[in-house]
């Protein structure tokens, strides 16, 4: 990678052992925005923070960038607010469902607010669904 890719997206679904959540990080920015369904903090998964953490210091380290100058601490976690699930076994298709809403819209970076365009407190049950039957027409053509 090079300064060129400075704005890519890189998404990573990510599953704390019993809940999915998405992390979209720029790993050249050091930014990554986290998206929960269920509303909590980054810091309930330290596990997930020190992996990610980890991940960017080595990809830091790869780019023979100082790290002297920037430590850990340079990271930027940014929680945004999603729309929120209202059962415990939504999760996924709402993680599937902000990651393909941040691509279709193009987006290099993701609004603490989210996307006014998906704005909303709540997926509906529709909504929900949608991401479903799109999720089975890919695994049906992915199976062919």
């Amino acid at each position: 990678m090079d300064n060129k890719d400075a704005e890519k997206l890189f998404f990573i679904p990510f599953n704390t052992g019993g809940h999915w959540l998405l992390l979209a990080i720029n790993p050249i920015r050091e930014i990554v925005y986290y998206l929960d369904s269920l509303g909590n903090d980054w810091t309930t998964y330290p596990d997930m923070k020190v992996l990610i953490d980890t991940v960017l210091q080595a990809f830091r380290a790869q780019r023979d960038i100082q790290t002297s100058r920037r430590g850990a601490n340079s990271i930027t976690w940014i929680k945004v607010a999603c729309p929120q699930q209202r059962n415990q076994i939504d999760c996924g298709y709402f993680m599937l469902r902000f990651m393909r809403d941040t691509l279709a819209l193009g987006r290099l970076k993701i609004p603490t607010d989210y996307f006014d365009e998906f704005k909303c407190a709540f997926y509906t049950k529709d909504q929900v669904d949608e991401i479903k039957e799109e999720w089975c027409q890919f695994m049906i053509k992915l199976c062919n």
